[in-house]
């Protein structure tokens, strides 16, 4: 019971961060405003990558799907760091 409402709740988070992504993505392509998406993009990636991680063990989806997610959020935060510290 417990594990299927947190199993919910990363879902209603994971709906929430992808709408922002593109609600970002949208407001800049209309208005040229706001952050491009390639300020954004990769911290958001690796961000849900976490999160589905932590979605595939509360779905018992075995451990290389949470290690191949979590080795993704980890290559997507080093590509932005990497981009950032770039002169």
């Amino acid at each position: 019971m417990a594990a299927d409402l947190s199993a919910r709740l990363i879902d209603f988070v994971i709906l929430l961060t992808v709408l922002e992504g593109v609600g970002l993505a949208g407001y800049h392509a209309v208005t040229g405003r706001g952050l491009a998406p390639g300020h954004y993009a990769l911290n958001m990636v690796s961000g849900l990558c976490l999160m589905l991680a932590l979605r595939s063990v509360l779905a018992d989806a075995g451990i290389f799907w949470m290690a191949g997610l979590v080795a993704c959020a980890g290559l997507a935060h080093g590509a932005d760091v990497w981009r950032r510290l770039a002169p």
